[in-house]
């Protein structure tokens, strides 16, 4: 597999492919939210059903405005006192501005804003978010690059070159109505 720079992963990205890269705490799966044969690619190689709905990370709160711009002055301030960080937050998608494949069965869409120096410089280069779920099939351990390789490798336009974080858990995610946790 080969593998990428920043500017050629935004590349596959806008070809529809999908691509690995490293996060603050697992190599991730990424593509074009908005293309949903490369969304559902990634839930054939996760072997994720489309209904559970999926992250879409972001560089910066102006990437997510369609998602931010409803939300209360006191929820804005929620999120942007957390990001960019290492937590998820569950949104209302008032606006409907993601598609289904993306929120599954819900009402709220995922979001992280990453301060991951490389996913940051990825959703900059392609501008816009990306899908970001972990490299691995539902339900599995996390892969490394060789597992990914090993894999996953025909199925990918490449992996983008770099180190996780120093994370060693996928991010929490919180509900951003309630409160309530998620995932630990």
């Amino acid at each position: 597999m080969k593998s990428l720079s920043i500017k050629q992963a935004a590349t596959a990205l806008m070809m529809g492919e999908v691509i690995a890269y490293p996060t603050e705490a697992v190599w991730g799966l990424g593509c074009d939210p908005w293309q949903e044969e490369a969304v559902h690619q990634v839930l054939t190689i996760k072997e994720r059903p489309v209904n559970k709905g999926l992250i879409i990370v972001a560089a910066n709160l102006k990437q997510i405005a369609p998602l931010i711009d409803p939300l209360s002055a006191p929820q804005q301030e929620i999120l942007k006192s957390s990001w960019p960080g290492h937590i998820t937050w569950l949104i209302a998608d008032y606006n409907n501005w993601l598609p289904s494949w993306i929120k599954g069965d819900f009402t709220t869409v995922a979001v992280r804003v990453s301060a991951h120096p490389i996913v940051n410089q990825l959703c900059l280069e392609f501008g816009k978010p990306i899908v970001s779920t972990s490299a691995n099939k539902a339900g599995e351990s996390s892969l490394d690059t060789q597992g990914i390789q090993r894999t996953l490798g025909t199925s990918l336009g490449g992996i983008v070159s770099g180190s996780l974080g120093d994370q060693l858990k996928p991010s929490v995610i919180k509900d951003l109505a309630s409160g309530n946790v998620v995932r630990q």
